[in-house]
């Protein structure tokens, strides 16, 4: 109980209370020995930046005397011997240059002739400095005397005779006295002047290890290219061969480059490798070399000149290929008009800064890419051009349907536009037309010059890929002989191009499955933006022009919008290379849609149809008024054309004597204008008119 009462008295009265809190007991630390604590001190301080710095310091300028040192010696030594001319000459035969290396040959053999000339004259030359000496002292005291004797006779003092020898006694005397007083000293610091001379030798060429330098604090990005930068970086690829050669030869590598030319917005220079290193070897390398060069991958191009063994490096100014180029002809010329036989279409500019046209006479094309890089702007860009030539008739099926060849309503005879299956079948059936258009133009082939059709095709590969099959089974996508869009497409490349049918197709991320061998390869022009793979830009250029430096696989997704890299003959190519790179002007739509009011005010009324009726009874009148759209008469040869773009299972086989002989029948037959036979559209709608009221008469009774 007591015990209680303390307890509670211990709480309830704090002032007679110890309310001082326990003891925390606090586990002992183990004791750290001072060495160790000592040796973590030095680590730290001998480790800390400062430290490495000033050692780096230390080291670096030490070494810059021990590398002038050896500067200065070869430097001596290449002036007392032939090692320079030896030099020279193993860098002449490493690179081939034998006339070269005999005339380094004949150099040395001078120079050890000039040597031994000089050497056999310091046999003489002791007994040759002893008589100039005697005969020196002799004239001079002579001369002194004389002077002495002048000096007496008009001081009338026999002693002057010798003052001036006396004279020159006491300067000679001055002048021991003086090396006297300087000659400790000298000695003394002369070691140390030459040290400071060697180290002075060291530094200016930076002769100290890569470790010892000071990190250099300059951007060195951008800085203009020289012939010793050239050089360095491809001692630094990484191909001994090419290194080994570098270093043997005696102007280090100089004579390998040829004249370093401006070329647009960088330069270009050609390299003629030495002989055990192949032009591979350095194309393989590309991203390395532009490192080297202090530019970034997509700012050097390696391609392949005429010369053998021979590079051709194109390097652009730091940051000028991501700036805009200007705009297109297109827009800023509203006079400007196209030709397709004799004209070229201003696509944009070469890497040079030149304007680079491509010529679209003959030549089907093919345009590929990965999605999103301005590949149906680039398509789109050479249509607007071909359209301000008024007798080229368009057939478009854009396969996105984004409305990106919108403006080609009123300009292209068919406009197809959409993603699905029927709109596949539909641009098979547009190319089945172009087929049948190409099958009369032959037939009818009398060495007349027919006007152009070009059946453009944008994002093809949707067409390849189609799974749809028609009646008989037979699959309108796939790339084997039974696909209908293949089997068009490979129609019209055999033998389209001989009467102007051309097939135009815009594809993207290219396989075997979504663009086929045979198809892509029978493309004249041929064009790709950036690309994933190597085997892609195998696909979308081939072979040659990839393994002439094409790769398009290197663009810069994204940031290398419009940039196409094109093999073709229709384009100027430098000689020896097999592709072009080109950034194309890009044509927003709106301009796009000018461009194409242009093109229409160069026409008649054109009729665009959206939708190909097929697989139902024919009306061939009212088709023909269909066709003729809006114009006040039409060409009988352009109203078959677009009879067989309507209907090709139809009027895919019509001659001009099946549409006389349809437009007699209704009283609207052809007639001469301007001499050639037209169709009236008046005249066709009357016929229309009144075969319809006569029904009607008719059904009434």
């Amino acid at each position: 109980m007591s015990g209680n009462v303390v307890h509670l008295h211990k709480h309830t009265d704090p002032p007679a209370v110890d309310t001082r809190p326990a003891l925390t007991v606090v586990p002992e630390q183990p004791v750290v020995p001072l060495w160790v604590r000592s040796g973590r001190a030095i680590c730290t301080v001998v480790t800390h930046e400062t430290t490495r710095t000033v050692a780096r310091g230390a080291a670096r300028h030490g070494l810059y005397v021990f590398g002038g040192a050896r500067i200065v010696a070869r430097r001596t030594w290449d002036g007392r011997t032939a090692a320079r001319y030896e030099r020279m000459l193993r860098a002449a035969e490493a690179a081939g240059n034998y006339e070269a290396a005999a005339e380094w040959e004949e150099r040395g053999q001078r120079f050890r002739e000039a040597r031994h000339r000089r050497r056999m004259d310091l046999l003489h030359s002791p007994a040759d400095a002893a008589k100039g000496v005697l005969v020196g002292t002799g004239m001079g005291i002579g001369s002194l005397v004389a002077l002495g004797v002048v000096l007496a006779i008009a001081n009338k003092d026999a002693t002057d005779v010798i003052t001036p020898l006396m004279a020159v006694v006491e300067f000679i005397r001055l002048l021991i006295t003086i090396v006297q007083v300087v000659w400790g000293p000298l000695i003394s610091i002369g070691p140390f002047l030459a040290l400071l001379a060697l180290w002075a030798v060291g530094s200016h060429q930076q002769a100290a290890p890569a470790w010892a330098l000071p990190a250099t604090v300059r951007d060195t990005a951008g800085e203009p290219i020289t012939p010793s930068i050239v050089v360095k970086a491809l001692r630094d690829l990484g191909v001994p061969a090419l290194r080994n050669a570098i270093k043997e030869m005696g102007d280090a590598g100089a004579s390998m480059l040829g004249p370093i030319r401006i070329a647009g917005c960088g330069v270009e220079v050609d390299v003629t490798l030495p002989s055990g290193v192949s032009t591979n070897e350095v194309q393989n390398r590309r991203r390395k070399l532009a490192e080297n060069l202090t530019r970034h991958e997509h700012e050097v191009f390696i391609t392949l000149p005429e010369a053998a063994r021979t590079v051709r490096l194109w390097i652009a100014d730091s940051g000028a290929l991501d700036e805009p180029i200007g705009p297109s002809p297109l827009a800023t010329d509203d006079t400007l008009t196209a030709d397709y036989t004799k004209g070229r279409a201003p696509w944009g500019q070469d890497l040079r800064g030149d304007a680079a046209a491509l010529s679209l006479y003959q030549r089907h094309l093919l345009i590929t890419g990965l999605s999103n890089q301005g590949k149906t702007a680039a398509l789109r860009a050479l249509a607007l051009w071909l359209a301000l030539d008024r007798r080229v008739e368009f057939r478009i099926a854009d396969l996105k349907g984004a409305g990106d060849w919108a403006m080609f309503i009123r300009l292209a005879t068919i406009l197809i536009q959409g993603p699905t299956d029927e709109h596949v079948i539909e641009a098979t059936e547009m190319l089945e037309g172009g087929v049948a258009e190409m099958e009369r133009r032959l037939q009818a082939a009398d060495g007349a010059e027919f006007p152009p059709l070009i059946l453009l095709v944008d994002e093809a590969q949707v067409a390849f890929m189609c799974p749809a099959k028609d009646e008989q089974k037979r699959p309108y996508g796939g790339s084997k002989a039974a696909s209908r869009y293949f089997t068009a497409a490979r129609k019209i490349h055999n033998q389209g191009r001989a009467v102007n049918v051309l097939l135009w197709q815009g594809t993207q991320d290219p396989t075997d499955q979504n663009l086929p061998k045979l198809v892509r390869e029978g493309a004249h022009t041929r064009a790709s933006l950036a690309l994933g793979t190597e085997s892609q830009a195998r696909m979308a250029l081939g072979d040659k022009a990839v393994d002439g430096g094409a790769a398009p696989n290197l663009l810069r997704p994204g940031l290398d919008k419009g940039t196409v890299v094109v093999a073709s003959d229709g384009i100027t190519i430098p000689a020896g290379q097999a592709s072009i790179t080109v950034r194309t002007h890009y044509i927003d739509t709106e301009t796009a849609t000018e461009i194409a009011e242009r093109a229409r005010a160069l026409r008649d009324g054109v009729t665009t149809l959206h939708v190909i009726e097929r697989g139902e009874e024919r009306d061939p009148l009212a088709d023909i008024h269909a066709v003729l759209g809006d114009a006040p008469r039409v060409l009988t040869a352009d109203v078959l054309k677009r009879l067989s773009a309507l209907n090709s299972d139809a009027y895919g086989r019509w001659t001009p004597g099946d549409l006389k002989r349809v437009l007699e029948d209704a009283g609207a037959e052809p007639y001469k204008s301007d001499g050639r036979m037209v169709v009236g559209r008046e005249r066709v709608a009357r016929a229309l008119t009144n075969r319809d009221t006569d029904g009607s008469a008719s059904a009434s009774e």
